[in-house]
This record gives structure tokens, C-alpha cells and sequence, in this order.
């Protein structure tokens, strides 16, 4: 016959070696790179130890104990790597060449999967990029009064867009009410660090590329829009009919013509330098993306438009590969 010292030290013992397998199994689930998600049930018995799919594990026999032994635990660790597209974005964008005193930002927006990554957050004069904003605007306005654009809103907004025509954007700027009506609009499509032009001064719309992601998104995208389809569809096709002359920038990173844009050059009289923009969706090996790049400080457009371009190619990649994944998991009972 057992002891009565022995019987009460056999629990003891046996519940320090599941401890022991817990801790261990916690020391294997902490993976490099990794983030380790533990999920514990509680169970009575013995375990018999199995194998699945070379995953080491034991389960639970559901036979009770006699002897009043403490539940055994269950655990599971799932290790799951991070990717830090920021970061991939800036390593790419070390491949980049920026002249001395240039300065560049970029945001990307992979619309299948929704990676996206931001370079850079100062702010921007927009140049004509803006023009897509004005008719987002527009059209925002003519949704609440439940109208349609009239035939001269229509003109204007084609020779802007289309042909970036300042006469026609300086017109439908002064239909939206100006800086003010922009602002207004901004706030519900949700460009939080937009601010419109003084006066006439659209063009020098202060604005981020992060922002202008989120103006893509709402022309672009297909949730959570302010603007209707009809709207989306009509800004669209516009975007899609650049004049030839001018289709240059994130087009640079598309499947041929597989894109939408707008973008924007402005020389700043006070120093000669160039702000160079540009904003649009494009194709790239099936990937539907959404990518905005705004620069100043370029000595001249040719060389801006060369870092644009530059620096859509470097964006593009970091969002539209697939990237590895893995996991580990193992459980104890």
C-alpha cells in the first residue's frame, strides 16, 4: 500500500511538469519576429502525446481523475511576423536620388489588400493637383442640392482636369465658395491637413501625401465614400483622359495605360524652384494602387519629374508583393 506521504506528493509532482511544458512551449512560441497570441483551456486527466502535420502536441484524456488532481492547461502559440511597410517604403526610397535642397513625399495604398505605407510628412503647396479636389467639392455640393452639374460646370471641369486648364479651375474654385468651400468639403471627405489657398491663390493649397491618399480613396475607392458612384465613375474618367503632353509622373509605374492621374508643376517666383506633384491610380502586375507623390525645392521641372516618377517606381513594390508569412503553434496538455 502507498504511503500517505507519497500519495499527496504525486499531484504536486505532476502538476510541476505541466508547468515545466507550459513554460517551454512559451519559450518556443516566442519566435523572432514575431507576435505570440497564447490561448489556454483547462482539461482533467491524463494526456496521451500525438502527432499532426509534424506539429508536436498532447491531448487531453476525458477521463477524470480519481485522486482530485489539479485541470491540465492547454496552450496554443501562434507566431506572426510584422511587416513594417513605413519602413520598407523608406529603405526604398534610399535608392532614390533627391538634389540638395529638393524634398519629397510619398504615399502608397495597395487597394486589394489595404497595405499601405507613407514617406515623409511635410507639408505642400498642391499645384494643380488640387484640381481634383475642387471637383470633388463641386461635386459633393451638387449631391446635397440633389442636382445634377450644369453643361458650363461640366465644360470647366473637363478642360481642368483633362487638360489642367487654370481659367476653368480659377472658375469652378469661385463656384465652390473658394477656400472655404474646399475646406468645408475636406472635412467631410477626410483630409485632416488640407487647407485651401488664399483668395485665388488655389494652387497654393497646403496639403500632405498622405492626405492626397485619402482624397484617392474617396474618388477610388469603393466604401466609405462621400461621393456617389456616379460622381466616382465621372472624376474617373476624367483622370483616365489625360492630355498626352502631360501624362507623365505616377504613370511611370503602371502596366502601360493602365492608370487615372493628375499632377501638378509650378514654378515658385520667389526662389525659381519647382513644386512637382503628382496624385492617381494605376495597375502593376494585376495590383490595383493608389499612390500620391509631391515634391518641392527642384531646380528644374524636367529634374522634378524625374523624382516623382522615381519615387512612385520605389513606392509601388513595397505594397503590391506578397510578403512571407509564418506561424508556429504547439499545445500541451
Amino acid at each position: 500500500m502507498e504511503s500517505s506521504s507519497t500519495a499527496h506528493r504525486a499531484p504536486s509532482r505532476r502538476r510541476t511538469l505541466v508547468y515545466a511544458a507550459l513554460a517551454a512551449v512559451a519559450v518556443v512560441g516566442g519566435t523572432a519576429g514575431g507576435t505570440v497570441y497564447v490561448k489556454a483551456q483547462a482539461h482533467s486527466g491524463a494526456g496521451a502525446v500525438s502527432s499532426v502535420s509534424g506539429s508536436p502536441s498532447v491531448s487531453a484524456s476525458p477521463s477524470a481523475s480519481a485522486s482530485g488532481e489539479a485541470p491540465m492547461a492547454s496552450v496554443e502559440a501562434v507566431a506572426q511576423p510584422v511587416v513594417d511597410h513605413d519602413e520598407l517604403l523608406a529603405e526604398a526610397m534610399e535608392s532614390v536620388t533627391v538634389e540638395d535642397g529638393a524634398e519629397v513625399s510619398v504615399a502608397v495604398l495597395d487597394l486589394a489588400s489595404g497595405a499601405s505605407a507613407s514617406y515623409g510628412d511635410g507639408l505642400f503647396d498642391t499645384a494643380s493637383i488640387v484640381k481634383v479636389d475642387i471637383l470633388a467639392a463641386l461635386l459633393l455640393q451638387a449631391q446635397d442640392a440633389g442636382r445634377e452639374l450644369t453643361a458650363a460646370e461640366k465644360s470647366y471641369a473637363t478642360a481642368m482636369i483633362e487638360h489642367s486648364d487654370n481659367t476653368s479651375a480659377s472658375a469652378l474654385w469661385r463656384t465652390i465658395g473658394k477656400a472655404a468651400g474646399l475646406d468645408a468639403a475636406n472635412e467631410r471627405l477626410g483630409l485632416t491637413d488640407t487647407e485651401g489657398g488664399d483668395n485665388m491663390l488655389w494652387g497654393l493649397t497646403q496639403t500632405t501625401a498622405t492626405d492626397q491618399l485619402v482624397l484617392l480613396q474617396q474618388v477610388f475607392g469603393e466604401k466609405n465614400s462621400e461621393l456617389t458612384e456616379a460622381s466616382r465613375s465621372y472624376v474617373q474618367g476624367l483622370m483616365a483622359r489625360i492630355a498626352a503632353g502631360q501624362q507623365w509622373g505616377v504613370s511611370a509605374a503602371a502596366d502601360g495605360s493602365a492608370w487615372a492621374l493628375k499632377n501638378g508643376w509650378l514654378p515658385r517666383t520667389a526662389t525659381g524652384l519647382w513644386d512637382i506633384n503628382s496624385i492617381g491610380r494605376i495597375t502593376v502586375d494585376g495590383h490595383r494602387c493608389l499612390v500620391a507623390v509631391l515634391s518641392d525645392g527642384n531646380s528644374t521641372q524636367a529634374k522634378g519629374i524625374s523624382l516623382v516618377e522615381a519615387a512612385a517606381r520605389a513606392a509601388i513594390p513595397v505594397v503590391s508583393e506578397k510578403k512571407p508569412t509564418a506561424s508556429a503553434s504547439a499545445s500541451v496538455s
